[in-house]
């Protein structure tokens, strides 16, 4: 069981790991607690837990029987064995608590999988397993495309294409159309030996924004391929706040030393750490969630 997940509810993470020999993930119990209730205190969460696992004994709940304990890293790093239930359990634990909140979570729970982003994060997953990366060139146009059509492909019919239309995302006019020729050719024609150079190279991207949509979610996979190709580094995206890293990027069209520092404080050399993939991808897909 080495393929670890992280699904973000709000701002809440719940842990997750799969389990290869029964193809089913295995939920955090105390993760989905305590984004059900909204606390973040770890003691109060299985304090809880504690509690309602009591009152369902005592029921002679499935939901008890149902749940086992496997270790999952905890806020210190450290593997920790902890209580975990699969699907049908979660949905069960959201009826047991029975609140407005927990209402919200189980249809969360249920349907973001079957969603758009839900559906392309299960590609992006695969990722780590495919030829793809290993095969491109990086730091280009084209392995830019290639991911963004490996993740997206039969999601949106532009899945790979550069886009035709000028856009407009939260008060931010990205390159217009007719320019966007151009500038990709300039982007990709810029050197990226340091790291200086890469996040330049990075940000430059992120200003064209070739695609309609898809844009962060390609292009920080682009990134952490070039870091890896030419510094044998990648970045940990989990030591990197969402709002900090949004505010970096929004501020960097004038000011790049702000995402520069942000992003040279999470690098790491752990290039071939699965779980620092799988890690990148859940916390790529958590910026772009709305608040």
């Amino acid at each position: 069981m080495n393929k670890v997940s992280i699904r973000f509810y709000k701002d809440y993470k719940v842990r997750a790991v799969w389990d290869e020999e029964k193809s089913q993930w295995w939920f955090s119990v105390l993760d989905v607690v305590g984004a059900i209730n909204g606390q973040e205190d770890h003691e109060k969460n299985r304090n809880y837990w504690k509690y309602l696992k009591a009152k369902l004994r005592k029921e002679q709940s499935e939901l008890v029987s149902g749940t086992t304990q496997l270790k999952l890293v905890a806020s210190d790093g450290k593997k920790y064995n902890t209580d975990v239930i699969d699907q049908k359990g979660v949905e069960e634990l959201a009826k047991s608590i029975r609140n407005q909140q927990a209402i919200a979570f189980l249809d969360w729970f249920k349907y973001s999988e079957n969603t758009i982003d839900g559906r392309s994060k299960k590609k992006a997953y695969t990722l780590i397993e495919s030829d793809l990366l290993s095969e491109q060139e990086v730091g280009t146009v084209k392995a830019l495309q290639q991911i963004h059509a490996y993740i997206f492909g039969g999601l949106y019919d532009f899945a790979g294409q550069i886009r035709t239309k000028t856009i407009l995302k939260g008060g931010t006019l990205f390159c217009r159309a007719e320019f966007l020729k151009k500038n990709l050719e300039m982007i990709e024609a810029m050197p990226e030996a340091t790291f200086d150079e890469i996040i330049e190279k990075y940000v430059e991207m992120n200003v064209a924004h070739p695609f309609m949509e898809g844009n962060g979610r390609s292009t920080r996979i682009w990134l952490d391929e070039m870091l890896k190709k030419r510094l044998g580094k990648c970045i940990d995206w989990s030591k990197i706040d969402k709002k900090e890293y949004l505010e970096a990027m929004r501020r960097s069209i004038v000011d790049i030393s702000i995402i520069r520092v942000l992003l040279k404080e999470a690098l790491t050399d752990k290039i071939d750490d699965r779980e620092i993939f799988m890690k990148g991808i859940d916390y790529s897909y958590y910026y772009e969630q709305e608040d």
